[in-house]
């Protein structure tokens, strides 16, 4: 037997070794934004079903079991992302796998509905443990080549594994005030196994592809917001014969969609995961970014409801529902990645532009307040850039 023969691959699967964190040119792959997708269909059905629960007048039920159903969504995605850059071999195997993990996001996605209409919660969390047990595969898969990282994987995958049977017993309770808190256990308890995991031994992930990744799921979330917001407003133009205040709330929808676009892009991201405790609060943080990325089209339909009279929540509380997510978008961003980043002048004008926003809906000018703040944050990031390693700001390096 020659050498190279004896050298080629079995089965055709590349050895799962831990990747080079600091690897040049790692960037995002086909399969890992394909695999993104689904994820936005899942987050579209979400806010879709968020939009209609609020409408209802339900407002309390519709963010909890937005919040829930956004949790499972995040997670997995999270998990798949950490995972794939640090053992990530694009063979044919890993593919395979991925793909099928994809399917069980449609059957959460299919899950998403009688979650909100019932708290039936049995298809969504079919499809979230099929997306885990994939999971367990592959840390067990890594486990093999992990090397120091070897017992890391293998917490994770036992850690992931007991979660999922946890999970499943949940489904069996009856006692409503026992379910509930039950949940928030299991959530607790997922979100604890990296924490334990990462103790034992640091998995090598790489800071740029990691905060490439996570730019993407943002690029795509306010994509779909403002597809969702869009389609909202041009629907309800021909029902209404004073077309202003909907106007308003479209021009709305584009200026704040690209402020937050160019908020969450202006710092050095990468910066954020240098340390274990940053990247936890990075990769954590990160719900809130997403979640209200996906509830802010939710809440310019429920405003739109609310113009058009269609809606049964209060006009203020509609109003909320709009300015809220922008607020939570913009701090979140401001707490993982932009404080550190940034001079006093940044520091005190974005968090204190944010939470002005929240004024808009008690002014008789519809979404003036949340576009003249956002703008008004876009403006000082433009004439402050982030600091450069030595705690300047670029304009302040060039004339020194």
């Amino acid at each position: 037997m020659t050498a190279q023969h004896s050298a080629a691959p079995r089965f055709r699967l590349s050895p799962m070794r831990p990747r080079d964190p600091g690897e040049e040119g790692r960037a995002a792959s086909t399969l890992e934004l394909f695999f993104d997708l689904v994820f936005v269909i899942a987050v579209s059905i979400a806010s879709s079903h968020l939009h209609d629960t609020i409408t209802e007048g339900r407002l309390g039920d519709g963010v909890v079991n937005y919040l829930v159903v956004f949790f499972g969504i995040w997670w997995a995605w999270m998990n798949f992302t950490w995972f794939a850059t640090s053992f990530d071999t694009d063979d044919w195997l890993y593919r395979v796998l991925t793909i099928v993990q994809m399917g069980g996001v449609l059957i959460l996605a299919a899950g998403i509905g009688p979650v909100f209409e019932n708290e039936d919660y049995r298809l969504l969390i079919g499809g979230y443990v099929l997306m885990r047990i994939i999971m367990i595969s592959q840390w067990l898969r890594a486990s093999r080549g992990a090397g120091a990282a070897r017992w890391t994987t293998i917490i994770y995958a036992a850690g992931i594994g007991l979660a999922q049977i946890l999970w499943v017993m949940w489904l069996a309770i009856d006692d409503s005030m026992i379910r509930s808190v039950g949940l928030v256990v299991l959530i607790l308890a997922e979100v604890a196994v990296p924490v334990i995991a990462e103790a034992r031994g640091k998995t090598p992930w790489h800071p740029r592809h990691i905060t490439e990744r996570y730019g993407c799921f943002t690029i795509i979330v306010l994509g779909e917001s403002l597809l969702a917001s869009a389609n909202t407003v041009f629907d309800a133009l021909g029902e209404v014969e004073d077309i202003v205040p909907l106007i308003s709330l479209g021009v709305l929808c584009l200026i704040v969609t690209a402020a937050m676009w160019w908020i969450y892009f202006w710092p050095p991201h990468h910066r954020a995961i240098g340390s274990l405790g940053g990247s936890l609060r990075y990769g954590y943080g990160h719900f809130f970014i997403f979640a209200a990325a996906g509830a802010f089209s939710a809440g310019v339909g429920v405003e739109a409801d609310s113009q058009l009279g269609a809606s049964a929540l209060n006009p203020v509380l509609a109003t909320f529902t709009v300015s809220v997510p922008i607020v939570v978008f913009v701090l979140g961003v401001w707490v993982v990645a932009i404080r550190a980043n940034a001079n006093a002048v940044v520091n005190t004008v974005v968090p204190a532009c944010a939470l002005l926003v929240l004024l808009d809906p008690i002014i008789p000018v519809p979404t003036f307040l949340t576009t003249f703040f956002m703008v008004i944050i876009v403006i000082t990031l433009v004439v402050f850039p982030p600091l450069d390693d030595n705690g300047r700001t670029g304009a302040e390096a060039v004339v020194r």
